[in-house]
């Protein structure tokens, strides 16, 4: 079968790579590279030891897109592309609405057209917000806190229309929660193009000496060391869950909604010491005033993903931060 990837530079896209082309299908990226480094498929070809073909377009580019899907025959497509960040977010909204929201529209017509109707959809906890209750299961209210959220939020209402509209399509849509960790031989992993915006990379950027320092967003959260508490899930479980996925929409799954993430929350103070223990490391903090756009506590009920895709989460914080450790200290300046 043949996949394209949108975003499949990326970290979560690459990775999900890794796993597509370990359980033989035939992968197909589009990336535009703006947040993205191409090193990235050459490192998947080199583990994988198979070949990607790889177009540099942007998403909103109609006649680039339709070129794509004009010279393969493509099975399926799971759509990562977007821009991620929920500080950003909140300081430029109309940039987000504009690439996320216009990138999916043109995507999906170009599907259409091409009699393409398989896609699984890289979701967001995001859509949440502030939840009620904790783990969050996939009925809970979604009440998105930030244009980044909400982002992900209308492209979920989109595609159940293109559902409602034509019952022939099958969609998987992933809400997942913070993906962290690294391939366990270190050739990929998260590499931010500017300042991290999340935990595990930042703290990671610290231990090689990159970043002088961490920045602890808020000490006087309701929880019980006073920062965030996440749901933290390798991004091999993550690109795993993603086949999964894949496996349940081409056999007619209609339109179905999964969170993946472990269950389990750790607080930031909990993943800088689990990061210490495995790096051996200290880890130079300073706590400053709240992110906006940021809420207390988020973490999973996977049960769901668990019963209908036969998929949970297998590896621990250890490995998470293990594996980062070691992407990072090989590379200690990224791609």
């Amino acid at each position: 079968m043949n996949i394209l990837l949108t975003g499949g530079a990326g970290y979560i896209g690459s990775h999900t790579c890794v796993a597509l082309l370990e359980n033989g299908y035939n992968v197909i990226v589009v990336d535009n590279l703006c947040n993205s480094d191409a090193t990235s498929l050459d490192r998947v070809q080199k583990i994988t030891g198979k070949q990607i073909s790889f177009y540099q377009t942007d998403l909103r580019d109609k006649a680039g897109v339709n070129e794509i899907f004009t010279n393969h025959s493509i099975d399926a497509v799971i759509h990562f592309a977007g821009l991620k960040s929920v500080s950003e977010s909140v300081g430029q909204p109309l940039m987000y609405y504009q690439n996320n929201i216009d990138g999916t529209l043109v995507l999906c017509e170009t599907m259409q057209e091409h009699a393409v109707k398989n896609l699984v959809f890289s979701s967001s906890a995001t859509v949440y917000g502030n939840p009620e209750m904790v783990p969050i299961k996939e009925d809970a209210p979604t009440a998105p806190f930030n244009p980044y959220g909400r982002t992900k939020f209308f492209i979920e209402e989109i595609l159940r229309d293109f559902y409602f509209a034509d019952k022939r399509w099958n969609i998987a849509l992933l809400r997942y929660f913070n993906p962290v960790g690294a391939h366990p031989i270190g050739l990929i992993g998260e590499d931010p193009s500017d300042i991290p915006n999340n935990l595990m990379p930042y703290i990671s950027q610290v231990a090689v000496g990159k970043l002088s320092e961490l920045s602890v967003f808020g000490n006087d959260y309701p929880t019980p060391d006073g920062t965030g508490i996440r749901d933290y899930i390798h991004v091999m479980d993550l690109a795993e869950g993603h086949v999964k996925a894949l496996e349940k929409i081409v056999s007619d799954s209609g339109l179905v909604t999964y969170n993946l993430g472990t269950g389990k929350g750790y607080s930031v103070l909990e993943m800088i010491a689990a990061f210490e223990k495995a790096s051996g490391k200290q880890i130079k903090y300073k706590i400053v005033e709240r992110r906006p756009g940021d809420i207390p506590t988020c973490y999973a009920d996977s049960s769901l993903a668990q019963k209908e895709l036969g998929w949970m989460a297998q590896r621990s914080i250890d490995e998470m931060c293990a594996d980062t450790w070691r992407w990072q200290s090989i590379n200690p300046k990224g791609y």
